[in-house]
């Protein structure tokens, strides 16, 4: 399954990170509509101070790859990864697979940055809900308009530094996210996520929500 969509359950439904992309770089006017249904996700207070810098200068790519290269090496022993032998077909070494060629190539493409201004007193996880939407809003939109994303955990694995400098992003404002984008080598969704009647509750905690959860079989039909 792949390709554009304008239908958002297909959409929702079908975004799965994508890590493998090919040569045909992403055109402006396809960006800028990602970039604008980033704009119109909310915010607290309808605050929007949000910024989002595209990173697409052979010196930008070149900072990126640098701080991909530095997170493959922390997060090789968290997760006890190494690249796959080239017969094993396995989904664990499937996904490893495009993982490595994701970190190897991650130079040749565009990729946004989403910056979000700290407040005084503000926690961070209230924080990121002002900036998390316009994260998903982006990926939304690449989906629908056929193409992959990835977001990244680059900063966080020792890139923040790297990037925070490249861009000269202010102290003052707090890195939200980075987003890898490009057209996407092979197929989008289904995702593969836990069923509802695992993670919904009513009322109480581990109360089961059932006639709720089986509801949207019903709404399927």
């Amino acid at each position: 399954m792949t390709g554009p969509t304008d239908n958002l359950w297909e959409a929702m439904s079908t975004a799965r990170t994508i890590r493998r992309f090919t040569d045909e770089p992403v055109d402006d006017a396809t960006l800028a509509r990602c970039l604008q249904a980033a704009v119109w996700a909310p915010s607290g207070a309808n605050y929007q101070r949000w910024r989002f810098l595209v990173l697409r200068s052979p010196e930008q790519r070149q900072t990126v790859a640098a701080a991909a290269a530095h997170a493959l090496e922390v997060i090789e022993p968290v997760y006890r990864m190494s690249r796959p032998d080239a017969d094993d077909q396995s989904r664990q070494a499937r996904n490893n697979r495009a993982t490595y060629e994701l970190h190897d190539r991650a130079g040749e493409f565009t990729s946004v940055l989403f910056a979000v201004e700290r407040l005084p007193a503000t926690p961070d996880l209230l924080l990121g809900g002002s900036i998390f939407p316009a994260v998903e809003n982006f990926l939304l939109a690449a989906r629908g308009l056929g193409l992959g994303a990835c977001l990244t955990s680059w900063a966080s694995y020792g890139g923040e530094p790297l990037l925070r400098a490249a861009v000269d992003l202010p102290d003052d404002w707090a890195f939200g996210a980075h987003v890898v984008i490009g057209w996407p080598r092979g197929n989008h969704g289904p995702v593969r996520r836990r069923p509802m009647s695992e993670v919904v509750y009513l009322d109480r905690w581990g109360t089961a929500a059932t006639e709720i959860t089986q509801a949207v079989s019903s709404a399927d039909d």
